[in-house]
């Protein structure tokens, strides 16, 4: 918004807040237009103040000379304000997620993840990573026993809707706490089918889990046993039969996290393949 306002001698103060996002530099800078029609120089002076402020004085020799200056001077404000948001806008687009293959050629299976993150050994599964900054936010695969399965396909568990049924199951098992107090609530969001580019099929699963616990459960009065939420995470499964094993991608990520990464997260599932091992 743009306000002026008229002094003898001719004062023009002009104030544009927030400015379309942009901000001065951090040291003052004068601008000087000069025109023809003007007796003195019209300064250009952004304030040290962070909400793009900026102050225009001129003595004119009249006010309908001013006219048009001042029309071609406010433009170029304006201008200046826009692009500078625009080129921000331009890099913040251009920062996206590299990716990375990761290829296990002794187990049989492949994925793409996050350039960033990191490895992490000793972890109960077969190769684990997680992101260095969201801990709560992990990748692992787990892989069946050769001398304990013999599955052909993945559809040997089932339609998707009885696969999402048996992975929430096994999820809740691992999850299962000695703790008193401690309550878990779970859902499936969804279960599906694909046909991969290698021609085998795999079924995604989602579900979402919440942990509920109390901060005093040794309480004697109710009132005094508050429960609160732990955590709230969504898990994403991808499983896959290949060597007669089953192979499983798992995700986990906080739903809040979720809600900004989910595309990156989607292309780690659509990337996992399983591979059929040499003889």
């Amino acid at each position: 918004m743009v306000f002026i306002s008229l002094l003898n001698p001719l004062q023009v103060d002009v104030t544009m807040a927030n400015c379309l996002g942009f901000r001065p530099p951090s040291t003052s800078v004068a601008t000087v237009f000069r025109s023809p029609v003007l007796s003195s120089a019209a300064v250009l002076t952004p304030s040290s103040s962070a909400s793009c402020y900026f102050s225009i004085s001129c003595n004119l020799q009249s006010t309908k000379a001013f006219a048009v200056p001042r029309r071609n001077l406010m433009a170029l404000i304006l201008s200046s304000c826009i692009f500078s948001q625009i080129e921000g806008n331009a890099a913040f687009a251009q920062q996206s997620v590299e990716f990375r293959e990761f290829i296990d050629t002794f187990d049989g299976y492949s994925f793409n993840y996050p350039k960033n993150w990191i490895q992490v050994r000793g972890a109960n599964a077969d190769i684990f990573f997680r992101d260095p900054f969201v801990l709560d936010e992990n990748l692992s695969v787990e892989v069946s026993s050769p001398s304990s399965s013999s599955y052909k396909s993945v559809e040997d568990l089932g339609p998707p809707e009885e696969a999402g049924k048996k992975v929430l199951r096994q999820y809740l098992t691992e999850f299962m706490s000695t703790r008193l107090g401690v309550r878990r609530e779970s859902s499936i969001l969804s279960t599906s089918s694909r046909i991969a580019d290698d021609g085998k099929m795999y079924y995604q699963i989602e579900v979402n889990i919440k942990s509920y616990a109390s901060n005093n459960e040794l309480a004697v009065m109710p009132q005094d046993r508050v429960v609160r939420k732990e955590w709230d995470r969504r898990y994403l499964s991808v499983l896959g039969v290949e060597n007669n094993q089953l192979y499983e991608l798992r995700l986990q990520v906080p739903e809040n996290v979720f809600v900004e990464e989910e595309n990156d997260l989607r292309r780690v599932m659509d990337s996992f393949r399983v591979n059929k091992l040499s003889a």
